[in-house]
């Protein structure tokens, strides 16, 4: 038993030797600090390039339909909404009945119809008798041109009528149809059912919009106006997609300022094929310009910042990295623009930068 000790210690101390003399992946034998091939798995690589600085600008928005592809729909009548096909959000087609009002207007209509027919009737009779009466010599010519006259003003009155009927989608009776003049989503609805709708109501009762293309609308200060223009390439985060970004291009820059917030509202313009982008939603709009400067730039990750300084590691090989002191000018969309401490060429460790700074400086 006590051989069995003695002989477990001794391997156990072996053992210790061997970890202590044979470094796993910070120094050799003689201290030198050198990568090992699990730590360079771990790592990437980048080079510093020269290039044109970025800066940024950032606004806030949301998302609006296209203007021109939006419809209002008022009715034309007053009346008690007996109807309703649809509601808010809904996609509708162009000439879907949306709701049905019952209407002592519409029954007017049909009325005027009515009797916009039997005038007619009457007219055509008239024609007939003085054209008879004309061939035998019993009227004279003006009198068949009056009565043609008349035919022809009878059925102008009914094709006026049938127009309208046409035109505002008046059914037989007493019922108006409300109709989709577009197709598209409804993003306001005003009425419902069993509503009694006033004479001469001035709001619309539908807002239909097409948005498979949509605009963010975004608020521009004063101080920023100068340094816009007319597509410049914008990059859009929304709250309701975090970490995905929509590209697009600024679309137009009103020309007038918003007299409350003294801001200038610019749009940019975004495809939106599975109407992902819905009306309202919160916007951050971010768009770069350059300004004239030339530095050399890394990716942001590469830099780490250790007792109020930056910090880069340079890597020359696996076993000479250096841990080198910068001064960052700025960092925009991921790219830090290094004014002091980097040169053009240089290959620095970006991914698990601290890491290794903390494996060398320890």
């Amino acid at each position: 038993m006590k051989f069995f000790i003695i002989s477990l210690y001794s391997f156990l101390l072996a053992v210790l030797i061997t970890a202590c003399s044979h470094p796993s992946n910070k120094e050799t034998a003689d201290g030198k600090f050198i990568l090992t091939d699990t730590m360079l798995n771990r790592i990437s690589i980048d080079t510093a390039l020269t290039r044109p600085v970025m800066n940024e600008l950032r606004f806030s928005g949301k998302i609006t339909p296209e203007d021109n592809k939006m419809a209002n729909i008022f009715p034309i009548v007053a009346g008690y909404v007996t109807k309703l096909n649809v509601s808010l959000g809904d996609y509708v087609k162009k000439g879907q009945v949306m709701a049905v009002i019952r209407s002592t207007d519409v029954a007017d209509f049909e009325k005027q119809r009515r009797d916009a027919e039997t005038d007619l009737v009457v007219a055509k009779k008239n024609l007939k008798a003085a054209q008879e009466l004309n061939e035998s010599k019993l009227n004279t010519d003006r009198d068949v041109a009056a009565a043609q006259k008349e035919v022809e003003s009878s059925e102008a009155e009914l094709n006026r009528v049938k127009e309208v009927f046409n035109i505002y989608h008046v059914n037989k009776g007493s019922y108006y149809n409300v109709v989709a003049p577009i197709s598209g989503f409804i993003t306001d609805k005003k009425i419902n059912p069993d509503m009694q709708l006033p004479a001469g109501l001035s709001e619309s009762i539908f807002t239909i919009a097409q948005i498979d293309e949509v605009f963010v609308t975004a608020n521009v200060y004063e101080t920023d106006i100068a340094r816009l223009q007319l597509n410049m390439p914008a990059e859009v985060e929304l709250l309701s997609y975090p970490g995905k970004k929509f590209s697009g291009k600024i679309d137009k820059i009103l020309n007038v300022l918003d007299p409350d917030t003294k801001t200038l509202k610019i749009r940019i313009r975004l495809p939106n094929p599975g109407y992902a982008l819905k009306p309202e939603m919160a916007a951050t709009v971010f768009i770069r310009y350059e300004d004239g400067q030339h530095l050399p730039a890394i990716p942001a990750e590469a830099v780490v910042f250790d007792k109020s300084k930056n910090y880069l590691m340079i890597f020359h090989r696996k076993d000479s990295i250096e841990t080198r002191a910068v001064e960052p000018l700025k960092t925009t969309a991921g790219n830090t623009y290094v004014l002091a401490g980097l040169l053009p060429g240089e290959k620095v460790i970006v991914k698990n930068a601290l890491l290794v700074y903390d494996a060398l400086n320890d």
